[in-house]
């Protein structure tokens, strides 16, 4: 008898907001001012949404579970996932509840962010209905602390899924409460692919310095993947380890670039790609979201996709790519 086929090939869990981004804002902001943007953009948002988002457009099938207001800002946020064809089918209701949104100060060279969590703090474990997920043939868990309703049980919701025979993928995101609960290391122990950022890596293991923080996490993960953004990303498995320079393009914004780097290395995961090519193909798609405004955007228009298959079809892998053997070298 034939294995049955799994309706997805990812299953998302996380958080889904509103991203009001304004431009052209000074460096400095003086109170008391009345500050003009040259410019203002509505976007969908949250770690999860994005990369959920973009997985989808990249041609995978998408289940997302997460809390959903019935405000207008949830509507707008449904409505475009839906266009993407993201399933949204077991999104938790909220009724009454308010969608949360982040308001994005976007500089010439960095970013002021400020969020409302809103109805994201509220999704629990009992909310997530098990089954549905594990239809998936793999699993990605997205800003960890900032679910605070779910974070202490997401060890168990991961130890459910692996029962389950899925392979798990975990991107924790900012600590916007800035403690580092020390519960994302129980989590890790279901986890195959672990994709923090450097200062995320260093965060939550307690080290200072990047290279002791991969020396710990090397020994808890099957897989480790570092994003270092203008610098590109690197991976850990056992005593190999692979560094990819970051892909040229002129930025629009940075918002989701890590989110949709994410996406593009989880499509070559569930192909049985190899870690370079996995690595190189997410530093492509997390360039390509910084084209556009937002997170979504650069993978959303059927133009921009075909741009990006392109340029993928394009690359050069013989000079821009590098391997390393037993070696922690190059990772600064």
């Amino acid at each position: 008898m034939n294995p049955p086929v799994c309706p997805f090939d990812v299953a998302i869990v996380g958080d889904c907001c509103l991203d009001l981004v304004l431009y052209g804002l000074p460096d400095i902001l003086p109170p008391e001012r009345e500050l003009q943007a040259e410019s203002m953009a509505m976007r969908i948002g949250g770690s999860a949404t994005i990369s959920a988002h973009n997985l989808s457009c990249l041609g995978n099938a998408v289940g997302f579970v997460f809390a959903s207001a019935d405000d207008s800002f949830g509507q707008f946020c449904r409505t475009r996932l839906n266009a993407a064809k993201v399933d949204t089918t077991r999104a938790v209701d909220r009724r009454g509840g308010a969608t949360g949104v982040t308001v994005i100060l976007q500089h010439a060279h960095l970013r002021h962010m400020f969020t409302h969590a809103g109805v994201i703090a509220s999704l629990t474990l009992e909310d997530i209905d098990l089954d549905y997920v594990c239809r998936a043939r793999h699993f990605h868990m997205a800003s960890y602390y900032l679910q605070r309703g779910l974070t202490p049980d997401i060890p168990e919701l991961l130890r459910r899924i692996k029962g389950r025979g899925l392979t798990i993928s975990m991107d924790p995101n900012d600590d916007p409460d800035n403690t580092w609960d020390r519960t994302a290391l129980d989590a890790l122990q279901y986890v195959d692919v672990f994709m923090p950022n450097e200062n995320e890596a260093c965060r939550i293991t307690g080290e200072d310095n990047l290279e002791n923080a991969i020396r710990f996490l090397v020994q808890r993960v099957p897989l480790l993947v570092i994003k270092r953004g203008a610098q590109g990303a690197s991976a850990f498995k056992s005593a190999d380890s692979w560094h990819v320079p970051a892909y040229p393009v002129r930025v629009v914004d940075a918002i989701g670039a890590g989110d949709s780097f994410d996406a593009g290395f989880l499509h070559g995961y569930l192909r049985d790609w190899t870690v370079e090519r996995c690595l190189e193909f997410g530093n492509l798609t997390g360039a390509w979201s910084t084209t556009a405004s937002g997170g979504t955007d650069a993978f959303f228009e059927r133009e921009s996709q075909e741009k990006l298959w392109q340029a993928w079809s394009l690359r050069g892998t013989g000079s821009s790519l590098r391997k390393k053997h037993g070696s922690r070298s190059g990772i600064h």
